[in-house]
């Protein structure tokens, strides 16, 4: 038998093998890691985030992200209920409504068609019994109108109300707006969105998208609440603002509606409503509270200091309750702004406490051009905040406002503290 003979070039290339070996298995490792890791993000990313409604605009849901872990386009319908997460009892989170193949909603069949059937639906949503469960002062801001505002039509509103007991979720469906005036004098039109809150707690506050240039805006926007118990239904009220988006300056009010939803029965299904737009502000105080305003110049360094204390007596904001204030406070130079500060908001309450501090420098020799402007808004999250009141100090300011101004120039250095009435904004 022949021996086996081996050549060194064989066993030169043993080390090179297993080196090619070796490089493949560290490529392999190390795209099975990136891989794991990146299963291990995606998961994560695709869990639903704890919003407190969904908001269905035009068949598009503003929340993509949940398309991975909710209904597919095209999918079908049964295989889909089934395939659907179960929602904890108190959990706020989100979800889509139905869908078709073209990805858009279904529009459901109601069953009033035409303005008359919907005006029909609304008498009987207030039962003889039911008038009983709406306090007197909710009907009344809501239903006492002025022969001035009878006069002056601010329109009409359509919206649907729904509770689905499945999913524990309170829906509010703005449908549309008709006759509303024209803001804009030059074009004769609005640019009208609305803003919705539910009282008395003011916790959900959403607005549909702005429709430029009509006065019959069609939204048909879906609003839908999780979290809130059937039972909790009554004691809920929704209140409605309608506006006009302006560009350039504040937007302005065309109106309210305000609906105790106490009285509504919501277990035969989806309810249409209307209610006619009244004029803002028709029970707001004439009043618009004080401020405690605290003054010190200082001659030597020339600096202002400007205290902010306190605010007593604000009314309220509108038909929703008590305001959620805070303070602006603007200096002036020759009737030029060089500086702003403001407040903390102090939340749901006529008198606040502020205690806040500010120090401006003063760019002239003494006060005679100088004035302050302080300006008491109330916190509106999602839109531009609204003005509850205004003080001006300076020497050209009349009352108490010129008066504390000659004090704190007649006494520098010294801290002069005074009560201040607020004035329209």
């Amino acid at each position: 038998m022949a021996p086996i003979t081996t050549s060194r070039e064989e066993f030169d290339e043993i080390p090179t093998v297993v080196g090619i070996f070796s490089a493949f298995g560290l490529v392999f490792t190390v795209s099975l890691f990136a891989w794991i890791c990146c299963q291990r993000k995606s998961s994560k990313s695709n869990k639903t985030p704890p919003y407190k409604f969904v908001h269905v605009l035009k068949g598009v849901d503003i929340y993509p992200e949940n398309l991975s872990s909710k209904k597919k386009f095209g999918a079908d319908d049964k295989n889909e209920v089934k395939n659907k997460p179960a929602v904890p009892k108190n959990s706020l989170h989100l979800d889509l409504e139905k869908r078709d193949l073209n990805g858009n909603f279904p529009k459901t069949n109601l069953k009033a068609s035409s303005p008359s059937d919907l005006e029909n639906v609304t008498p009987k949503l207030f039962s003889e019994g039911e008038k009983e469960a709406v306090s007197p002062d909710s009907l009344k801001s809501s239903t006492s109108i002025t022969s001035e505002e009878k006069q002056e039509k601010l329109g009409t509103l359509f919206f649907s109300l729904e509770y689905n007991f499945e999913k524990k979720a309170f829906v509010v469906n703005i449908k549309e707006a008709r006759g509303l005036p024209a803001m804009d004098e030059q074009s004769m039109t609005s640019d009208p969105y609305i803003k919705m809150t539910i009282l008395p707690e003011k916790k959900h506050k959403v607005k549909t998208r702005v429709l430029r240039k009509t006065l019959d805006p069609a939204f048909d926007e879906t609003f839908t609440f999780y979290g809130i118990l059937y039972t909790q239904i009554q004691e809920l009220a929704l209140h409605f603002t309608i506006l006009s988006f302006d560009r350039f300056s504040r937007d302005d009010i065309i109106g309210e509606v305000l609906i105790p939803l106490a009285g509504i029965e919501l277990s035969d299904g989806k309810m249409l409503m209307n209610r006619e737009i009244i004029k803002r502000n028709v029970r707001k105080s004439s009043g618009r509270g004080e401020l405690l305003i605290s003054l010190c110049y200082q001659s030597t360094t020339n600096t202002l200091t400007v205290v902010v204390l306190k605010a007593r007596h604000l009314p309220k904001s509108d038909v929703s309750g008590l305001s959620d204030p805070y303070v602006k406070v603007n200096l002036y130079h020759a009737k030029k702004r060089i500086s702003k500060k403001k407040t903390h908001v102090k939340k749901c309450t006529p008198n606040a406490v502020f205690n806040e501090l500010f120090v401006f420098d003063i760019p002239c020799e003494g006060l005679e051009e100088i004035s302050v402007e302080f300006l008491v808004l109330d916190s509106e999250r999602g839109s531009r905040n609204e003005v509850i009141g205004r003080l001006v100090l300076g020497a050209a300011a009349e009352g108490t406002g010129g008066e504390h101004w000659k004090e704190i120039c007649d006494y520098p250095r010294r801290q002069i503290a005074k009560w201040h009435m607020l004035c329209d904004g």
